[in-house]
């Protein structure tokens, strides 16, 4: 029903920025919860930002909180990641994701439709 695929990935450095991008194809991409999730090396999937269909409620990670921003253009049927102050510990794939429903979930099985994902590395 929603295909997702990332762009935007890349090796930047430390306190630097990077700006993500998911473009999905389908017609409901706007009654559609969107995330942002990551998995580095040994890790688990661990989810980053999520946003309501509409744009007006974001969650946030504790880890991200006031350095990525999340958000949506309904019309383009695009959600971004906007990633400041990168540290060496945001290092991970990052895949943009989807879910019907009435929450912003943080467990990423709660989260139908996937991209293949798109590297981060952020070196010292």
């Amino acid at each position: 029903q929603v295909q997702l695929i990332e762009s935007g990935g890349g090796l930047v450095q430390a306190g630097g920025s990077l700006r993500l991008s998911c473009v999905a194809s389908g017609d409901t991409f706007s009654d559609h919860i969107m995330g942002w999730l990551r998995q580095a090396p040994g890790k688990g999937r661990e989810f980053v930002a999520g946003i309501s269909q509409t744009g007006s409620n974001t969650k946030y990670h504790d880890s991200v909180k006031g350095r990525f921003t999340i958000s949506r253009d309904n019309a383009k049927k695009t959600e971004y990641l906007e990633m400041n102050s990168l540290k060496p510990e945001d290092t991970a794939t990052y895949y943009c994701a989807a879910r019907r429903g009435g929450s912003i979930l943080m467990s990423p099985r709660e989260y139908k439709y996937w991209g293949p994902g798109t590297q981060v590395t952020v070196s010292s």
